[in-house]
């Protein structure tokens, strides 16, 4: 009995603890209030995992929702260099989980996803789509970051 009720109490303050140090230092206000979704379309050709657009446009220092489309019948592994990290993704719901790395999402096959995340600050990123099919040969676009407007 006393080891239930010990590991009752584990349990129930392990989501509590375990937030709080997800949450870690706080992100700044966003630079716009606006929270455009961006629809990111992934497939595969001749066995390689593609994403478009190639050229991926968001607003820099913003709430975004990357709404995630898979066509693909092989998981695929989105990576964009330190997006995915230091709080900076918000939510994420549906067909789609963290990486262990934490530098990237895995969709399933044929999956929808949508991640919420605060965009970089301004510049240009690279992003890489991999299939798990063939890691060895990944699709590499690129995200800009600018200021929003207005």
């Amino acid at each position: 009995m006393r080891t239930a009720l010990t590991l009752l109490a584990i349990l129930a303050a392990g989501p509590t603890a375990s937030s709080a140090l997800a949450e870690g230092k706080p992100l700044p206000p966003p630079a716009s209030d606006a929270v455009p979704p961006v629809e990111l379309r992934i497939g595969l050709t001749d066995g390689k995992a593609t994403c478009e657009p190639a050229e991926l446009k968001l607003p820099a220092d913003t709430n975004v929702e990357l709404q995630l489309v898979s066509t693909a019948d092989q998981y695929v592994t989105l990576t964009m260099e330190g997006q995915f990290e230091k709080g900076h993704v918000l939510h994420a719901d549906g067909d789609v989980g963290h990486v262990a790395s934490e530098k990237g999402y895995t969709i399933k096959p044929n999956g929808k996803a949508t991640i919420k995340v605060r965009t970089l600050p301004p510049g240009e990123v690279p992003f890489a789509c991999t299939s798990t099919g063939n890691q060895s040969s990944p699709f590499v676009g690129k995200a800009v970051l600018t200021k929003p407007t207005g």
